[in-house]
């Protein structure tokens, strides 16, 4: 099957409306700011609906697996935007994923 450009780049927004999704929920749970859960809900409902969208278009096989991107996003919005600490063995699992997810969607 052939994926075009821009359903992959529909995948990546949808992985990384989920990322955002939880880093604003992240936010509302350290600073209690309604912003941050409207923020966090708000991306989170792009993201499903956008992986609904996605669905129409490629097998489950390659939609579902895709949302490991989430888990890329998620640690550069951990290190960059909450400061925490990211280990090597964290960022050797974000190689790994991404080499995975090039097996699968390219």
């Amino acid at each position: 099957m052939l994926i075009d450009s821009w359903m992959i780049a529909v995948l990546i927004v949808m992985t990384l409306c989920g990322a955002m999704g939880g880093a604003g929920l992240k936010a509302y749970a350290t600073s209690r700011r309604r912003i941050h859960v409207l923020m966090g809900l708000g991306f989170y409902g792009t993201g499903a609906l956008l992986n609904i969208l996605l669905l129409k278009f490629l097998p489950l096989t390659v939609v579902l697996p895709a949302n490991a991107l989430t888990y890329v996003w998620t640690l550069f919005i951990a290190r960059f935007a909450f400061k925490e600490n990211v280990g090597t063995l964290r960022w050797l699992g974000v190689i790994c994923i991404m080499g995975g997810l090039c097996f699968l969607v390219l």
